[in-house]
């Protein structure tokens, strides 16, 4: 149990799901021209979650003197997992991840996809060894990798197969698949920053800067107000817009992400104690839960 809460599996398991519903809830059901068969979308999620798993282990082991003060109780490296076993974990995952992207890469013909998976295994590395210790950068990078893992099904999928007489289609499918991952990306970039007033005893400890070290709880929870409102306009939008035709979706959208984003905003404004930005933490996994599932509603629109 120990290893699988040192991955984060939980969030491991959100990605692969977030993945394998791109391609099987979004992509197969429109008869979009794809690359990847079964085995092939397999191997690209396990690739990806093998890299962030590799990401989790190296932060973990930069942080065993930060969690001994946040949280001390779920402390792995040193009481469960060696520091030792912990680093030959980080090489193997990424040596298996990068190597299954190098595989990928070449049989849909797009050998310089295989730079991505270099690219996100060396900054993670970065975010967990230096980045993170900078202000808001390394919430960014970290964002950034998040919806990385949904675009990359997009350019695995899509890409190959984009010719002049299919290039409009195709790229209808991609922008729908873009904006997700800039869903994922504000809505990871605000439980960043949460988690970060959340740690912010043991990080000022350690000489992190973080954002509300930085500028004070009360003025990081305006900011993240005011993220909070970006995806909550966006999709108010899309579903008055776009939606409005399928009233299943539109249903959807207001009981499960609207109204959380909602009461988010609410929490946000009245958050004091750890445990209020835990909660919120925890809100906004449950958002880009029920956002990822909303994909399976495009085969009833």
């Amino acid at each position: 149990m120990g290893f699988l809460n040192l991955i984060r599996w939980k969030n491991l398991l959100l990605i692969a799901m977030a993945q394998f519903l791109i391609k099987y809830a979004f992509l197969e059901p429109y008869a979009a021209i794809t690359s990847l068969n079964t085995l092939d979308i397999i191997l690209l999620v396990l690739a990806t979650i093998c890299i962030a798993a590799a990401g989790n282990i190296i932060n973990d082991i930069n942080d065993v003197e930060t969690d001994a003060i946040n949280k001390p109780n779920k402390v792995i490296i040193g009481k469960h997992i060696s520091e030792k076993t912990a680093y030959n974990l980080f090489i193997s995952l990424n040596v298996v991840g990068v190597g299954i992207g190098y595989y990928l890469s070449n049989t849909v013909g797009r050998s310089g996809f295989f730079s991505l998976f270099i690219i996100i295994s060396v900054l993670l590395y970065l975010y967990a060894t230096y980045l993170k210790q900078l202000l808001l950068i390394g919430n960014i990078v970290v964002s950034i990798m998040v919806a990385l893992s949904i675009i990359i099904v997009g350019l695995f999928e899509l890409m190959p197969n984009m010719t002049v007489e299919n290039q409009t289609l195709q790229l209808v499918y991609f922008k729908t698949i873009l904006n997700y991952a800039n869903l994922a990306f504000i809505l990871n970039l605000i439980r960043e920053i949460a988690k970060d007033t959340e740690d912010i005893e043991g990080d000022a400890k350690t000489g992190i800067k973080t954002l509300p070290i930085v500028i004070g709880k009360t003025n990081t929870n305006y900011v993240l107000l005011g993220l909070s409102l970006i995806p909550l306009v966006s999709i108010f939008f899309y579903v008055s817009d776009s939606l409005y035709k399928n009233q299943m979706a539109v249903i959807y959208f207001l009981i499960f992400i609207i109204a959380p984003l909602i009461y988010l905003c609410i929490k946000v404004i009245t958050a004091k104690l750890k445990s209020d930005y835990t909660h919120i933490s925890n809100i906004l996994k449950l958002i880009m839960l029920f956002g990822m599932l909303s994909l399976l509603l495009y085969r009833y629109s």
